[in-house]
């Protein structure tokens, strides 16, 4: 994709003529910012090693499908920006970076959380190196909450929908920013999760505790939230992209989101009309904000494995994540970034509250069940999408994911 400079190419004809790796590297999570990001890290590390890199980039929402049909067809990338649920899909056929990392210059500043969650397959090996981590929270419009009488951001998931009912009386607009189409399965989960007040996704007996009747109660919250005209009619196939649109346009006064969604909300909105809490409390008092990551990680069939490593090094090391987790909007994965001027701001006060006040419990999705991408990405969008257009109900609903969820959690422990 990008050619070679003079002085590059004299320096490796002094080398010895070493032949310069073509690697292809597969954006998934993709925007024009973040593309131009990626491009302008890449490019510096073209210019330090002579190799070239060819970035293709998927759209998030077909992201999953189109991936997974250029693997099924031979069409193999050196290195894959992997999100966390994909994990245990591709997780035999990537390389283990573990003895690269354990001579690396940077490991003894990643953050426990990154190797830990780096290392969530089932042999436990080190197949990716996360780039940061998406920690959801509330956005909220002072504004809009101001001028519906509404003093200050929701604590319970009670007080969350009452003050989206008062917003919702004002004219032309909305109290909450709905994520019904790609990507949304995260708010199911934390409402399921708040009401029952637990986090643990499968019983002492391996059976999911989605169509329990506390998390029947959270998932028939947010039916309720769309059916009673508290968010935008058309919210049952936002993606991203539309909810964080929705926020930033003064549409709708709340937006549980990750750090991602503060770069386009920051551009477009005073610093002084919105903040950032944390997620309402369930009836026992405790929220479940789900934490994610992505990372990056080669393939195992790549004919340049040191070099694809080198790459991910290059991406990862502390100076790169930096300014990769600034502009794409992630928590850093080094040491110490927390202590940033940056991060110290009103707008990043929630996620660093749900990090450090115990009745927070940030919780993981079970990304290690090998068919946990297709269920997110397929199964429980289809079916969210359902039940909140009332064509099933919540119970439906839950009963649906509970069946295939537990099936792939006995498959999973069958391989422990």
């Amino acid at each position: 994709m990008k050619r070679l400079t003079c002085a590059t190419a004299l320096a490796l004809l002094a080398a010895g003529g070493t032949q310069a790796a073509d690697l292809t590297l597969v954006e998934v999570i993709t925007s024009p910012e973040r593309t131009e990001t990626l491009e302008s890290l890449t490019s510096a590390w073209e210019e330090e090693t002579g190799n070239t890199v060819e970035i293709v980039s998927l759209p998030w929402g077909q992201a999953f499908e189109k991936f997974a049909t250029m693997v099924a067809g031979g069409d193999i990338p050196d290195v894959v920006e992997m999100p966390d649920r994909w994990l245990a899909l591709y997780g035999q056929r990537l390389m283990d970076l573990a003895p690269h990392v354990e001579g690396w210059e940077h490991a003894d500043t990643l953050t426990q959380a990154t190797t830990d969650m780096g290392s969530a397959t089932s042999d436990g090996s080190l197949k990716e190196i996360p780039y940061g981590f998406y920690l959801r929270a509330m956005f909220y419009n002072k504004d809009l909450l101001e001028e519906a009488g509404i003093d200050g951001p929701p604590e319970t998931m009670e007080e969350f929908r009452e003050a989206a009912a008062a917003v919702s009386e004002l004219d032309g607009k909305s109290g909450y920013c709905l994520r019904g189409g790609p990507g949304g399965l995260n708010a199911w989960m934390m409402m399921a999760a708040a009401m029952r007040g637990d986090s643990a996704f499968f019983d002492e007996n391996g059976q999911s505790t989605i169509n329990s009747p506390e998390a029947v109660e959270g998932l028939q919250f947010l039916i309720d939230m769309y059916q009673d005209g508290l968010a935008p009619r058309d919210s049952v196939s936002w993606g991203f992209n539309e909810i964080v649109a929705g926020f930033y346009s003064g549409t709708c006064a709340f937006l549980d989101q990750d750090p991602d969604a503060l770069i386009a909300v920051s551009e477009r909105m005073d610093a002084d009309s919105f903040a950032v809490a944390p997620m309402p409390k369930g009836p026992d008092g405790k929220a479940f904000p789900t934490i994610g990551y992505a990372g990056w990680a080669a393939f195992d069939s790549t004919e340049h494995p040191d070099e694809a490593w080198s790459l991910i090094a290059h991406l990862s090391k502390p100076e790169s994540n930096e300014t990769w987790a600034k502009r794409v909007g992630v928590i850093p994965i080094h040491e110490g970034a927390d202590r940033d001027p940056y991060y110290q701001s009103e707008q990043f006060k929630g996620w660093f509250t749900e990090l450090n006040d115990p009745a927070y419990e940030p919780i993981t999705m079970p990304a290690y069940l090998e068919q946990f991408g297709y269920f997110a990405d397929s199964i429980a969008l289809e079916t969210s999408q359902q039940a909140l257009l009332g064509e099933i109900t919540a119970q439906e609903m839950a009963d649906q994911w509970a069946e295939f969820l537990t099936e792939q959690y006995a498959a999973w422990q069958e391989n422990q």
